[in-house]
């Protein structure tokens, strides 16, 4: 039954995504027209934004949820983009970064200790490291260890190979 329901919300967001997405893709470029002709792009955020919030403003006999379909966005984003405006003006319109803004996991004083342990025992792999790691209190997965020896360029010679090979093997 839970597995029917996880299936059944995971097509219903798919769906809802896909609308999403062609809605932006099929809405036209408008056009103003007054002392000096603009196009706004659905590309630009910021101007098309903008653009929905000057309309819904300055139309009486339209619901909000009908400007906001014309511009690709539902009612309930329109009243998000409209509380942004408010409070930020138009940097708030701009699409922020998503995702986190720092790397909380692997901060400067982990990096640091992990080079720490890799330069005091070369031949420690990424798991052991990982271990010394936890039993100090940090919190820290194999794979994050590995991404920072990486990026460093700590590995040991051959070390790819040898990983093949234990692959290969198993």
């Amino acid at each position: 039954m839970f597995f029917c329901f996880r299936n059944i919300f995971f097509i219903y967001l798919c769906r809802h995504i896909l609308n999403y997405i062609v809605m932006k893709k099929d809405v036209p470029v408008k056009l103003l027209e007054g002392i000096i002709p603009m196009a706004i792009d659905p590309k630009d955020p910021v101007a098309w934004k903008l653009l929905m919030l000057f309309e819904a403003a300055t139309t009486q006999n339209i619901s909000i949820e009908e400007i906001a379909r014309r511009y690709g966005y539902t009612r309930e984003h329109f009243y998000v983009i409209k509380k942004a405006f408010e409070t930020e003006g138009s940097h708030g319109l701009a699409d922020m970064h998503k995702g986190p803004k720092s790397n909380y996991r692997r901060t400067k004083e982990v990096e640091k200790q992990i080079i720490r342990f890799r330069f005091l025992d070369p031949e420690a792999s990424s798991e052991v490291i990982a271990q010394k790691m936890q039993q100090l209190g940090i919190n820290i997965s194999q794979r994050s260890v590995e991404r920072t020896i990486n990026e460093y360029s700590l590995q040991k010679k051959g070390y790819i190979k040898q990983i093949r090979k234990t692959r290969k093997l198993q």
